[in-house]
């Protein structure tokens, strides 16, 4: 009896171990994206204080969203992990948890690129070059 609860929870423990490293592959965190962007954002554009203001406030807006979808994957994590744990293989449970996780991801992905043409639209045209310029980096970059 006691072995076969170790089988389960040894079996628990590796799927979800397994769910959280296939989670990491299938969203990583974009963190130095979003960093060189608000670098130039506010660091190279020299914003008036209008903009400043306005720039804010879609961040703390886009902030809260994003919060929201990067919780939404981690329980999506979770229920993969668990649905991996139920079946022998790669069953209806575990395909319906990575389709919904990868809707999730596309709808970040939507948002941030929403996200990223709403701070654009507050920038003057030689500002907005430069952004350009820091976004085409950031989505061109090498990040191994």
């Amino acid at each position: 009896m006691i072995r076969r609860y170790l089988s389960i929870a040894l079996i628990a423990f590796v799927a979800a171990l397994a769910g959280v490293l296939l989670g990491q592959r299938l969203a990583p965190t974009p963190v130095a994206p979003g960093t060189e962007l608000h670098a130039v954002l506010h660091g190279q554009l020299d914003l008036d204080p209008g903009q400043q203001r306005a720039l804010e406030q879609l961040e703390a807006t886009f902030a809260v969203r994003r919060r929201a979808l990067e919780d939404r994957m981690r329980a999506e994590n979770r229920a993969l992990a668990a649905a991996i744990a139920a079946e022998d293989g790669d069953g209806p449970r575990v395909a319906a948890a990575v389709d919904s996780s990868h809707r999730t991801m596309g709808q970040l992905q939507k948002e941030t690129i929403r996200h990223i043409f709403a701070m654009r639209a507050l920038l003057r045209p030689d500002q907005a070059a430069t952004f350009d310029a820091a976004v085409t980096r950031a989505l061109t970059e090498d990040r191994r």
